[in-house]
């Protein structure tokens, strides 16, 4: 009786693309959560705050679909979002069965504080690179997310 072909050896994790920005989005994930977290925010909370961060109004439809999220998921962050007082919702006055969501006042005067403390562990995840190589990495990242995802936007919130 022959024996079943050896499986072929696996690969190296770390020459894995899946593997190493799976790492790195977990790991930008827990420093952004331990830097927002006395903000009153999660990482979770951002494409929602940077989206409605100059002022705008927009349905949750339009959150899940920027955020490239299902609208059950984004309910429950806009649900969370209210409950810690960093959203309102207004009927709106196009479509009587949606609402617009906006940033309270409270989460507006954060904006500030937010936007540093993105930048602050944006710089620390790309400290040791040249700007050059800094850049290379974001096109680089575009084109992996463009190559998985056609038609989205490759410069997500």
């Amino acid at each position: 009786m022959n024996s079943p072909d050896p499986a072929p050896p696996l690969p190296d994790r770390r020459d894995s693309v899946g593997y190493l920005t799976n790492w790195a989005a977990r790991l930008l994930a827990k420093a952004m959560d331990d830097r927002l977290g006395p903000l009153g925010l999660a990482s979770g909370y951002l494409p929602v705050f940077f989206a409605l961060a100059g002022g705008a109004e927009m349905t949750q439809r339009d959150l899940a679909k920027l955020a490239a999220i299902e609208q059950p998921t984004m309910a429950a962050t806009l649900a969370r979002m209210e409950r810690d007082g960093l959203v309102t919702r207004r009927p709106s006055p196009h479509d009587g069965r949606s609402a617009l969501v906006a940033l309270s006042a409270q989460a507006m005067q954060r904006v500030p504080d937010v936007v540093a403390a993105v930048a602050d562990i944006n710089g620390r995840a790309l400290a040791g690179l040249s700007a050059n190589e800094a850049a290379a990495l974001r096109n680089a990242l575009r084109t992996v997310i463009g190559n998985l995802e056609p038609g989205a936007d490759t410069d997500p919130a």
